[in-house]
């Protein structure tokens, strides 16, 4: 498909081709997906965007990356915090350019190749689908404390089949659902600091809270560069589905407005959630006697004293792992609809119901949680560590295909070929080639580290099934 070079830059400064997509047969297609309702609103895309940035990396995860880095590990977040500003900031720009579903995928097709849409779309929905089974597999555990008994399957059923229904409802009942769970760890997260500062300020909290605590055992860097190192990788992981909001692009009301808030945003929510709460946890109790196996959420408040603290932050793992789950549901049908579209999936799958949900996408995505259910059922101990081994993986792949699409735009801008948008990422391209290089190391450490190599060799199998399939197939050649 051939485009008249001043029809196309026309069409583009009249805002009469969201796709933008020039000579990109599926990139074009993808834009074709504009069935779906913009019925997200201000408030859902900025508590998505928080919702995305703080989850059970930092509930849970945070435990065990303490145990490796000690108060250094502060540093960690904040250098992730800082790159994961630049992707962010990168995947804004091009959704205000082009605010389609497919997102990042579509960008791919659009400014690396057909090729690169195709594997980003197909791994991005498999990362979110391991990571619905993870976080179904983490409701059941949880439950576990209130119901000893109680078979982890049984809750993780529950909660696909609740959160199942209500993304059918419309799209406005996910924004709805992602804005009262995200509201939930918010006020849980900033009661936690300023219960930490009072107790801090008064010099109590029996005897052990005190600044001090960031130095007294073993110094700031008790692990040295390697603890710092080991604990990248869990520090990159916990600010997985950031990128989310991008997806939201093509069903937000006003996405002009709303994305580069929600976007700008991000940056300040990350050191305020992230390394605000740590600092307060590590103050108010000495880093080398927290559990890294439990929440160091759970055990702060437990010996500040503050009753029920155990059940309140039960309750509140619980909700952010419900809101991962919905946040999956959104992400994978939402992306499988874009493929269908772009004739990179199934084409009975680029259907939408009489609410504008793209039902049987997100039937099939739903469908895939639901084996993490029945091996729930027959290994509950494993399925948690084997699904969420492989998030890691193809959320950084995800992240540089965001980085070089964004290369691909920007340089297409310079040639004149694409409209520039107000919305940029500073700095660029040097920023760019920093973040990438941010993500080379963390590719390194994972193939270093024997814990996580393993996913390292499986999403390289991954992307080679892919490769394959691709070769075979060659699908979206004709989708415009």
């Amino acid at each position: 498909m051939l485009i008249n070079m001043t029809a196309l830059q026309s069409q583009n400064k009249d805002g009469d081709d969201p796709a933008g997509s020039g000579d990109r047969p599926a990139a074009a297609a993808r834009a074709k997906g504009g069935n779906l309702a913009r019925g997200l609103q201000d408030r859902h895309v900025q508590f998505i965007a928080i919702g995305g940035a703080i989850g059970a990396g930092l509930f849970l995860g945070s435990g065990q990356a303490i145990h490796k880095a000690g108060p250094g590990l502060l540093v960690d977040y904040g250098v992730a915090g800082l790159v994961v500003f630049v992707i962010a900031r990168a995947l804004g720009e091009l959704a205000v350019y082009r605010p389609v579903s497919g997102s990042f995928a579509s960008y791919a097709d659009e400014f690396i190749g057909p090729w690169a849409g195709f594997l980003t779309g197909w791994s991005y929905w498999l990362n979110w689908v391991l990571a619905g089974i993870a976080e179904i597999s983490a409701i059941g555990i949880y439950f576990h404390f209130w119901f000893p008994n109680l078979p982890q399957w049984i809750p993780g059923l529950c909660a696909v089949a609740a959160l199942y229904g209500a993304n059918m409802i419309a799209v406005r009942m996910f924004g709805e659902i992602e804005f009262w769970l995200s509201m939930i760890k918010v006020i849980t997260i900033l009661a936690m600091i300023c219960v930490g500062i009072v107790v801090i300020g008064a010099g109590n909290g029996r005897g052990v809270a005190d600044f001090s605590n960031l130095w007294a055992h073993g110094g700031f860097f008790p692990k040295g560069l390697a603890g710092l190192l080991l604990a990248l990788p869990i520090a990159v992981f916990s600010f997985g589905g950031i990128e989310v909001l991008g997806l939201t692009a093509g069903e937000t009301a006003n996405p002009d407005k709303s994305l580069p808030k929600a976007f700008n945003g991000i940056v300040y929510r990350i050191f305020i959630f992230y390394i605000g709460a740590l600092t307060v946890i590590m103050t108010l109790y000495p880093w080398d006697q927290l559990d890294p196996t439990a929440s160091p959420f759970v055990l702060v408040f437990a010996r500040i004293g503050l009753p029920a603290a155990a059940a309140v932050i039960n309750f509140v793992v619980i909700s952010a792992a419900a809101s991962s789950c919905n946040t999956g549901m959104f992400g994978t049908s939402r992306m499988l609809y874009s493929m269908a579209c772009a004739g990179q999936a199934p084409a009975f799958l680029a259907h939408v119901n009489s609410r504008q949900v793209p039902s049987r996408c997100l039937a099939v995505s739903v469908a895939m949680m639901l084996i993490g259910v029945l091996l729930n059922y027959l290994a509950p101990s494993e399925v948690f560590s084997y699904a969420i081994t492989g998030v890691l993986a193809f959320l950084i792949w995800t992240w540089g295909v965001i980085i070089v699409s964004h290369l691909g735009y920007r340089s297409a801008v310079h040639a004149g070929t694409k409209r520039a948008v107000v919305f940029r990422l500073p700095g660029a391209p040097a920023t760019n080639w920093l973040a990438l290089g941010f993500i080379a190391v963390v590719v390194v450490l994972m193939v270093m580290n024997p814990d996580t190599r393993i996913a390292f060799y499986a999403a390289a199998a991954w992307f080679a099934f892919l490769v394959v399939i691709y070769v075979a197939v060659r699908p979206g050649q004709h989708a415009a």
